[in-house]
């Protein structure tokens, strides 16, 4: 059996994926590796590389370098050592190895969203075809009848309607403003704002630290940084690309929009006085390339992703926030999973449904943990704890056992404690 498609013929197992973000393009490699085809359909008419930075923890590389990507991904970015948390003061809480420098298989790397999305498309294109991203395309909406479901497309530039498209399974990988997820979920409360904005920006600066360190600083109630670096000597003399982002307590709800402009001079005046032996926060915020601006909102875990041969992936499926570097990881994992599945399921519709019962509650577990419990959240406990104001000794504030606990619960809420990532490994 076979569906038409415009001029050509599509085989019985093609995939349309919708959105050629991260998700997206994972995805379509991962199907690729178990040879099952697939089309994308892009809003946009040009993918560039926007962005700022992201963290791919050991959980996502341990995928990506299943798909043969690790190496191009450590040359791009930076493998992060080690991560530390300070408070506004500038007095250190608490220190620990990241990726393999902790003796993961895996390491972690921070690198540019762009860089991370423009090798996936290059992988992409010279494995799959440069043919099979449809670009200045965007979903309206999608109907399904027992065999299939069609996509309904507009033209992203003049609004009018193009030809649609026919398979047996449509991956909505779409984003935060996905037209399935609206589709499925007509009533769904709009997004949750927890009363904080980011301003996220990059700056070209010498290393700090040991030069592949993440720090965070304060907490959002008075003022937050997190810092790492995304890419290295990019001048030849040593220059890294420094990422940060800021957040800030902030009553006022806006709508999401990763590309809104900021400025420096909302936020600066939290940091005036941020002169560290090891960083000079006001200096490296000053020189920055560009400043975004984002609230932080999320939305509450669904009931279900999947009608019929039509599913969610990614920010599609389970919008969170920014917190503890899982986004990106996140979907990553979704592409994986369900490329699997429908490799060894016999029936596409149980492969989704499949993929549902697997990444539902896990993902929804890390939009709730991202509420309360990511990594930096702990600096709120030591702030409650000392009322704001500097400790003789962190031993008096907070037990090394309960530094290491909170750590590890969040890492295991979001799957890639030592534990739960050795035995994803040995079951491979």
């Amino acid at each position: 059996m076979a569906y038409q498609t415009g001029n050509s013929t599509q085989s019985d197992k093609e995939v349309v994926i919708i959105g050629a973000g991260i998700g997206g393009l994972t995805f379509a490699l991962a199907l690729h590796r178990v040879g099952i085809p697939c089309r994308i359909y892009e809003s946009v008419s040009e993918i560039k590389p926007l962005g700022v930075g992201l963290n791919l923890l050991p959980h996502a590389m341990k995928e990506l370098a299943g798909l043969g990507l690790e190496e191009q991904l450590l040359a791009k970015g930076r493998e992060t050592r080690e991560y530390s948390f300070f408070t506004s003061h500038g007095q250190l809480v608490h220190r620990e190895p990241r990726g393999k420098f902790a003796g993961y298989a895996w390491p972690q790397v921070s690198i540019h969203r762009g860089d991370l999305q423009m090798t996936l498309l290059q992988a992409v294109h010279e494995r799959l075809g440069s043919d099979v991203i449809h670009l200045g395309q965007r979903c309206v909406r999608v109907e399904q009848d027992d065999g299939s479901a069609t996509v309904y497309l507009v033209d992203s530039s003049t609004g009018l309607a193009l030809p649609s498209v026919r398979a047996k399974t449509v991956v909505a990988c779409d984003g935060v403003h996905s037209a399935i997820r609206k589709q499925f979920h007509p009533a769904e409360a709009k997004p949750r704002y927890q009363g904080s904005t980011q301003w996220r920006g990059v700056t070209r600066a010498k290393p700090f630290m040991s030069g592949a360190s993440m720090a965070y600083v304060g907490t959002y109630r008075t003022g937050k940084l997190i810092t790492y670096p995304i890419r290295d000597n990019i001048d030849g003399q040593g220059t890294q690309l420094i990422n940060w982002v800021i957040e800030y307590a902030k009553p006022e709800e806006e709508e999401r929009d990763w590309n809104r402009k900021g400025r420096v001079e909302d936020f600066i005046h939290l940091f005036e006085d941020c002169h560290f032996d090891w960083l000079d926060i006001p200096k490296m915020l000053r020189a920055a390339d560009a400043v975004y601006e984002y609230p932080m909102v999320d939305q509450d875990p669904l009931a279900f992703w999947t009608v019929g041969c039509v599913t969610l992936l990614g920010d599609a499926a389970h919008p969170m926030m920014p917190r503890g570097s899982n986004g990106a990881a996140q979907a990553i994992i979704d592409a994986t999973i369900l490329a699997q599945l429908l490799a060894t399921e016999d029936d596409s519709r149980s492969a989704l449904k499949l993929y549902e019962q697997k990444r539902i509650k896990a993902t929804g577990d890390v939009v709730l943990a991202n509420r309360e419990i990511a990594p930096d959240a702990i600096l709120l406990v030591v702030e409650e704890r000392t009322a704001g104001k500097p400790f003789d000794r962190i031993e008096d504030v907070i037990s090394q056992d309960e530094l290491q606990e909170w750590q590890e619960r969040y890492k295991r809420v979001a799957g890639f404690d030592a534990d739960t990532l050795r035995a994803s490994g040995e079951s491979n």
